[in-house]
């Protein structure tokens, strides 16, 4: 079993930056990749950005330029540094890993997810 727990949310002015963590924790061997996703008030979860164990990263459109994944691997943490936020980008933030438990058993953990609102 693997426990996500994000931190790092929090109101923020447009055009201002925030860096959300994502610290797991367990059996954190097996995991393979981890993703962000986000979710706004009324709206469908969507997709925010990934980054696997070879550190092969990738981001939605809507926030290519302006986001970075990274990871630390000592501290078994995932960063989402975030920029230049704008109302859009409101949302609940969640933590997503891919656990592989078996070479044919992926298992999917999720974060419980931290608030951010871009506000003036």
């Amino acid at each position: 079993q693997v426990q996500l727990v994000e931190s790092g949310g929090g109101v923020v002015q447009p055009g201002g930056s925030l860096r959300l963590s994502c610290a797991a924790s367990g059996s954190i061997a097996g995991i393979y990749e981890t993703n962000w996703y986000r979710q706004a008030p009324g709206g469908q979860r969507d997709w925010v950005a990934s980054i696997t164990n070879d550190d092969i990263t990738n981001y939605a459109s809507s926030v290519k330029g302006r986001f970075t994944i990274s990871r630390d691997n000592a501290k078994a943490i995932v960063y989402l540094q975030m920029n230049n936020l704008d109302s859009e980008d409101t949302a609940v933030y969640r933590c997503h890993v891919s656990h592989r438990r078996s070479p044919t058993a992926i298992d999917n953990y999720w974060g419980q997810g931290t608030q951010v609102t871009v506000s003036s």
